[in-house]
């Protein structure tokens, strides 16, 4: 469905994209735990609901199609709502909603506030003005007109049919349109006589000389060269990334003593925010009253949730877990903390994606002494066809169509062997990356908590009880340890016991009834507190993180948990690592400690090891190495990481990434495996390669062919057929790539 406005009438002085505000401030008001409408204009009714779907009957709906067709446009354009059926003649509205997002009580008063703003929002068709894209601007039919002048000459050439020259010769001049224009726009802008200037001399002299096939070939495969450039080219133009479209639509504040649910767009520095489990904090600003566990992974990257209580300071975009606080906004929209993370990555250097290899650039310079030696032969000779024969004989032509050719194969293998590469630069810059930094949680990391060891404490307590009694004491609850634990006991078909009575702690631990046992299990600090006699017997000092468990006041064991390393990880880095002149460096904001601990695992130097860092030292140090003079790839796949991502040299993301560092990334892992990156430097190496190759199948027979034409003589037609046939093989021998069927992970050298 195309986007579509909705705008306020002039009292309301309000213009947003598919968010939605009503004129006389309608608003939802919790009352009792009940949700009422304010200022209530249409009448509605709960006809039935059950998890994922709710059916109202809306009364209006029979009778006002206008009111109808803005509802339905409202509902369409939120991003809770996964369907929309609306039936008039029973006034009845039947929504599909995402219920993992949203709790049934809150769908049925986001949906009353939808069903009072579409009695007020005036809903603006989307103008069919769009902004043609670079493809569409490019409107002239070049392809077709060089297509019809090559058919034209040869139909009136080797097959010898009367067709009048002046309808071949014009169809000529109409395709050469655009080689024109390159060429003037090259002489005014750049103050250079370019490679189009030089086609453009070939193709006027052939044709005035009644050679109708040389310039017709010529321009075909200028244009085929042009149209795959374009294929290859990603556009520089960066969507804008709008943080509160990842935040929800709407917000909890409390005014006046009552809740209040607002769009996220109204909410102001000052306002008190309240926030919910399984809610993402939507504003920067300090805890006034209750505690909450917040899952901060997205911004800082620390994989374990931390808890937070009144007076500290809380961060958009992060994860409620567990808990409910009342936040005083004090940064709001791209104001806040992820806001500017948004905003590094928008002010990063936006690099151009035309292919810009180093050896079109050598043909660019050769185009004056093309032109020279044009002109001497001319002088020497009288003999313009001689002179346009060496004015064919330039590298350019094969080049513009080899180079984008073997750029667009390797693209497309990349895609079928699951690594998406958005464009040729992306593919040029990742076969001279000489430093690979990674970021650590959800990267080198699987970003979750698991159980990496279970110890008996109590010589007459074994492990896989002191497993059971915390599996049992942790069951239901939504920490991430929690889970971890209940998952690890049930992958080793361990029996989650029934739990009695029990009361959990926010962020310290358990108490449960298990068995007629009283267990704890939490931190040392939450069992000491419990009156826990905690011999530790000094090992309390652990490199990953710990939870202990006791029964009937004795400590019984701990299990320790971490947020372990994703299966390929050790084979990647090592893999990079033995490749001669790569450097591989790992950001992270966890804690120094942590940090020290995954980079001695997997190989990593402790001085290309960077901890505690928040986006804004990410982007720090990936330009420092930039400043020193290394091509850097970044691979990250949090919101925390896009400024990084942003100021790379070329950057690499997941598939199951956040959005932000999708769409920040050259290349994307579609299969969410770090063996992709080494593919994808394989790719773009061989590349690198067939460019080289290609480069020499060009330049070999047309230096030979240059040296007869000058020496001897040669027909513009044969010196065309040259220049053309070594532009074929060497557009064949690009497309190598889409005919490789088996997978490789070594890498090749560096060099």
């Amino acid at each position: 469905m195309a986007k579509l406005s909705v705008q306020l009438p002039p009292s309301g002085g309000h213009v947003s994209q598919v968010a939605v505000v009503a004129k006389n401030g309608i608003s939802i008001v919790e009352s009792n735990g009940h949700s009422q409408i304010q200022s209530s204009k249409v009448p509605y009714s709960l006809v039935h609901t059950i998890p994922g779907r709710v059916r109202l009957r809306v009364p209006r709906l029979r009778r006002d199609a206008d009111y109808a067709q803005r509802l339905q446009v409202l509902l369409e354009a939120d991003a809770l709502v996964t369907s929309v059926r609306i039936k008039r003649a029973a006034a009845s509205l039947t929504v599909t909603y995402k219920s993992s997002k949203i709790s049934d009580t809150k769908i049925r008063s986001h949906l009353g506030y939808l069903i009072q703003a579409a009695s007020e929002v005036i809903v603006l068709k989307p103008s069919k003005q769009q902004p043609a894209s670079d493809a569409e601007e490019k409107s002239w039919p070049g392809m077709q007109l060089s297509a019809l002048a090559t058919a034209l000459a040869v139909l009136g050439g080797p097959f010898g049919l009367s067709i009048p020259p002046i309808m071949v010769a014009g169809t000529i001049a109409l395709a050469t349109l655009p080689v024109v224009k390159r060429a003037w726009e090259g002489i005014k802008d750049e103050r250079k006589l370019n490679i189009d200037f030089l086609d453009f001399m070939a193709i006027a002299i052939t044709t005035v000389q009644g050679q109708f096939l040389t310039p017709a070939l010529m321009l075909s495969l200028i244009e085929i060269g042009e149209n795959i450039r374009d294929r290859t080219a990603r556009s520089s133009a960066q969507q804008t990334l709008d943080l509160l479209s990842s935040l929800g639509q709407f917000v909890w504040v409390e005014r006046d003593g009552e809740k209040v649910q607002i769009p996220i767009q109204d909410v102001q520095p000052g306002d008190t925010v309240i926030v919910y489990p399984g809610e993402q904090v939507p504003v920067d600003g300090t805890i006034l009253r209750g505690n909450a566990l917040l899952d901060e992974q997205k911004l800082t990257g620390e994989s374990m949730p931390v808890l937070k209580r009144k007076g500290q300071t809380v961060y958009a975009s992060t994860l409620m877990r567990e808990g409910r606080i009342y936040i005083a906004a004090e940064r709001v929209g791209n104001d806040t903390c992820a806001g500017q993370s948004i905003r590094l990555m928008q002010e990063a250097p936006v690099h151009d994606t035309r292919m810009e290899n180093h050896v079109l650039k050598i043909a660019q310079k050769a185009v004056l002494p093309t032109l020279l030696l044009g002109g001497a032969v001319f002088a020497t000779t009288r003999n313009p066809a001689r002179a346009a024969s060496v004015l064919t004989l330039d590298f350019a032509t094969g080049i513009r169509v080899s180079v984008p050719t073997t750029v667009l194969a390797a693209l497309t293998y990349a895609a079928r062997r699951g690594v998406l590469i958005r464009s040729g630069r992306a593919l040029e810059k990742l076969a001279e990356v000489d430093t690979i930094v990674f970021d650590k949680t959800g990267t080198l990391t699987k970003g979750e908590v698991a159980v990496v060891g279970v110890k008996s404490l109590n010589g007459a307590t074994s492990t896989t009880r002191v497993l059971e009694l915390a599996a049992a004491a942790e069951q239901r609850l939504t920490h991430p340890v929690a889970e971890a634990i209940v998952r690890y006991a049930q992958e080793r078909k361990i029996e989650v016991l029934p739990r009695a009575k029990w009361d959990y702690q926010l962020g310290l631990g358990v108490r449960a009834e298990i068995d007629g046992e009283t267990v704890y299990v939490g931190s040392e600090r939450y069992l000491r507190q419990e009156g826990i006699e905690m011999n530790l017997n000094g090992h309390q000092k652990q490199a990953t993180s710990v939870i202990y468990v006791a029964s009937n006041g004795q400590l019984q064991g701990r299990i320790k948990y971490s947020d372990i390393l994703r299966p390929e990880s050790q084979e990647v880095i090592t893999a990079l690592l033995t490749v001669e002149g790569v450097e591989v460096h790992m950001l992270t904001g966890d804690n120094r400690r942590t940090a020290s601990a995954v980079a001695a695992q997997l190989g990593i130097p402790p001085t290309h090891t960077h901890a505690e860092a928040f986006p804004e030292q990410k982007a720090t140090v990936v330009r420092e190495l930039h400043e020193q003079g290394k091509t850097v790839a970044f691979v990250g796949d949090g919101i925390n990481d896009s400024p990084a991502l942003a100021y790379a040299d070329v950057s690499v993301s997941f598939a199951n990434g956040s959005e932000i560092a999708r769409e920040t990334a050259d290349v994307v892992l579609m299969q969410n495996d770090l063996h992709g990156l080494l593919e994808a430097i394989e790719i773009a190496r061989n590349a690198r390669q067939l460019i080289h190759q290609n480069t020499g199948l060009i330049a070999v027979p047309n230096i030979v062919a240059l040296a007869i034409a000058v020496l001897f003589g040669l027909n513009p037609l044969a010196a065309t057929m040259v220049n053309n046939g070594s532009t074929v093989v060497a557009g064949v021998n690009g497309l190598r790539p889409i005919f490789k069927s088996r997978k490789q992970k070594s890498l090749p050298s560096a060099g």
